[in-house]
């Protein structure tokens, strides 16, 4: 399924004109995400291309993001993707509650590519042996983006946000249900 990221009504972006994401949950918990960035890639900052690995505070700069919990759960999971090819998996007990880094999920399998007017990132994550996410129960998600132009500012994508400052933990931004795969 092919979903838009909206951008933050207190964000602004002159690099960005849009991001869209597809969404494919397939069998054994693992889930497909392909984001797409369109605008004038040359006025974003984006980090350098380095070892693929698992790093911190992705969020600062560009990079992408998606929030999973098992449905009606207040668990959650928090994974970033940077440009760079690092990326972050970390588990909260509830609201940004308890965030710990998670070390039993497999480094995702990551794509990217780039040209003048779009940016693309591909992530294949195996979330299978993360207890809170069981394969056989729906999933609710919330997909985003922070986006660090040339100039310094950064701004916001969601799905869904809630109302006030861009907050991607907020309950609102787990604004997509995925049902449960059926093995064949």
């Amino acid at each position: 399924m092919r979903l838009t990221l909206k951008l933050h009504p207190d964000s602004r972006c002159a690099a960005a004109t849009g991001i869209e994401v597809e969404v494919r949950r397939l069998f054994g918990g693992v889930v497909e995400l392909s984001y797409r960035l369109w605008g004038m890639i040359g006025d974003l900052l984006v980090p350098p291309r380095a070892t693929p690995a698992h790093g911190d505070e992705l969020w600062r700069h560009t990079c992408f993001e998606v929030f999973i919990r098992g449905l009606g759960r207040a668990e959650y999971y928090e994974m970033n993707f940077s440009p760079s090819m690092e990326w972050a998996a970390y588990r909260f007990n509830g609201y940004r509650n308890g965030m710990i880094v998670v070390p039993e999920i497999a480094p995702p399998r990551m794509d990217i590519a780039a040209n003048a007017d779009n940016l693309q990132l591909r992530a294949l994550l195996e979330l299978g042996r993360l207890k809170d996410l069981p394969s056989d129960a729906a999933w609710q998600i919330g997909i985003s983006a922070v986006v660090e132009e040339t100039s310094g500012r950064i701004s916001y994508w969601a799905l869904q946000h809630p109302p006030g400052k861009a907050d991607f933990h907020h309950r609102d931004c787990f604004a997509l249900t995925l049902p449960a795969t059926i093995e064949p």
